[in-house]
């Protein structure tokens, strides 16, 4: 399998070139590839300690590693120009015609996409993780504040989905947990009922679901094929008989997830 090596480089928290690069890199199979992330080469000492590292990196793959770039800095940027590898400047390539487009020129600042720069914005996100952390796993029943409320069997993904649109898009979401007596009693509990519209529920095959279930409890009947079976079956149809939306957790990434339960839901959110 070919050997590549990957950087990502900024004089900010280089988020925007690994997260674009990496979606970018998931295109090509059949590569064994290195991902390096490097932030806050924001002066000329750290520029030539990564055009060092570039060098390194060509001499041990036996090719040129691939660099993405969004150092604001043109001067900076200039000199990471002249490291030996594939310099893809994901700034430079999209500002020209952006400023065209605009018809203003750019006020080149470090770390707006990321930083602090908009209080209100980022305080709105915390408040929002502060709601999810409360009210998940059904801690807090009192859903009255809450934008969505995701429902679902343990297990099945709904914290790190609830902290994901809270940390991104400043979204209020709680979680609730379909337990045995839930599921028993065949309908949705009291605490739900009355918030149905922002409900939606999260599925996960029974297989990944013991796989997950036995890292955290081994050998144990919550773990068991058996027990994963019940629940999953017995949780899609009693959402489904209740009318609310399901999507499988089992092969989709948070990402994804996020994205199409906030549009299901009519959540059309700004990424912070």
């Amino acid at each position: 399998m070919l050997k590549r090596t990957v950087f990502f480089i900024s004089d900010g928290t280089a988020i925007t070139a690994e997260t674009l690069g990496h979606s970018l890199l998931t295109q090509f199979a059949g590569l064994s590839i290195n991902q390096i992330r490097v932030p806050f080469v924001d002066n000329k000492v750290k520029v030539r300690k990564v055009i060092k590292a570039a060098e390194q990196a060509a001499l041990s793959d036996q090719h040129p590693p691939v660099i993405f770039n969004t150092i604001v800095d043109q001067e900076l940027s200039g000199m990471l120009a002249e490291a030996n590898g594939h310099i893809i400047d994901l700034f430079g390539m999209f500002m020209g015609p952006l400023e065209q487009a605009l018809g203003v020129k750019r006020s080149p600042l470090v770390g707006m996409a990321h930083g602090m720069h908009d209080i209100a914005s980022y305080e709105h996100r915390m408040e929002a993780t502060n709601y999810a952390l409360t009210h998940d796993d059904g801690m807090s029943i009192r859903f009255a504040d809450a934008e969505l409320i995701l429902v679902g069997v343990s297990r099945s993904g709904k914290t790190p989905t609830c902290l994901y649109m809270a940390l991104h898009f400043g979204v209020r979401a709680a979680n609730y947990p379909l337990t045995d007596d839930d599921l028993d009693d065949g309908r949705l509990p009291a605490c739900l009922r009355k918030h149905k519209k922002k409900l939606y529920g999260l599925t996960i095959t029974p297989e990944r679901l013991a796989e997950i279930r036995e890292t955290r409890r081994p050998e144990s009947r919550y773990a068991s094929a058996r027990q994963c079976r019940y629940e999953v079956a017995t949780a899609e149809a009693l959402l489904r008989g209740e009318g609310v939306s399901i999507i499988s957790t089992t092969h989709a990434s948070i990402e994804e997830i996020a994205s199409r339960i906030l549009n299901d839901l009519g959540l059309q959110k700004q990424l912070f």
